[in-house]
């Protein structure tokens, strides 16, 4: 939703979409929003409790059943097994994304990887057009004026343009764009704890084959997973670096991630927003 400064102000029912790199602030950015006025949507919340629920619990159970003990005990219907995912504890999501790899290290096959890739990118995608549905639920159900989009780090891989004008037309979008020096202890964090990630087909296949060629592999059954992810993050993160500033500046706003900082309580919050909506509104002119 495009508009000035003044009209986000006097927007009786603000609606947000948070964008931007795992780690950047959006969280923080939220959590400086008074959580009786502001309903908060997790788009990876919605994902894995909604959409991949089954699926996650069919990799976990397929785990359980190599354990003869807790086999029987599955099969007997004397345990249960149920995910536990949250907003702030989303691990059940990242361990069915996996890792593409030698299978003895916990790497996956490519096919296996795309196939999880492709539930998850489906998910996405559903949970993104859910937006609207999830607004009048806050409003219409709970009595929030207030409404927040936090999305994942990679929706800005959504080659869906039904969504993205879905989103800008209930919301504002922001993209919460990273310093150089932000970005390098982003990626200093990353690499030092790797973890599984989304990667599209295009982008998962050339630097596949990129990393074999670079390394003198032959199969992507030799690579090590946590190597690979290390390799290809960097990569990951100018790539999508991109896709971030093409979405912000056909449907939103920029914001400088580091102002999240600066930010005290819901007064500066709307100040930073209506700064950047300002500083857009004249580069437009």
């Amino acid at each position: 939703m495009r508009m000035t400064a003044g009209q986000f102000r006097k927007w009786p029912n603000k609606a947000i979409t948070l964008l931007g790199m795992s780690g950047v602030g959006k969280t923080t950015f939220s959590s400086k929003l008074p959580s009786d006025t502001w309903f908060h949507y997790s788009g990876d919340y919605r994902i894995g409790t909604k959409y991949l629920d089954e699926p996650i619990l069919d990799n976990i159970k397929a785990h359980v059943m190599q354990n003869d003990f807790l086999r029987g005990l599955l099969l007997s219907d004397s345990i249960h097994i149920r995910n536990n995912i949250t907003t702030e504890h989303l691990h059940p999501i990242s361990q069915f994304l996996g890792m593409v790899g030698n299978p003895e290290l916990g790497g996956l096959d490519v096919q296996e990887f795309k196939r999880r890739q492709a539930l998850f990118r489906d998910a996405e995608v559903q949970t993104m057009s859910d937006v609207s549905l999830f607004m009048k639920k806050a409003r219409q159900i709970y009595r929030y004026p207030h409404f927040v989009n936090d999305a994942g780090g990679s929706v800005c891989g959504l080659n869906d343009e039904e969504c993205w004008q879905h989103l800008s037309e209930f919301t504002a979008i922001l993209y919460l764009e990273a310093s150089d020096e932000m970005e390098q202890l982003l990626l200093e964090r990353a690499v030092q704890n790797p973890k599984p990630l989304f990667y599209e087909n295009e982008f998962l296949d050339q630097h596949l084959q990129m990393y074999l060629e670079h390394n003198d592999l032959k199969l992507v059954s030799e690579i090590v997973p946590e190597e690979f992810f290390q390799w290809v993050f960097p990569r990951l993160m100018g790539f999508r670096k991109s896709q971030y500033q093409a979405i912000a500046h056909k449907y939103g706003y920029t914001i400088n991630a580091e102002r999240i900082l600066e930010s005290r309580d819901e007064k500066d919050i709307i100040d930073l927003i209506c700064s950047s909506m300002h500083d857009e509104r004249l580069i437009n002119v």
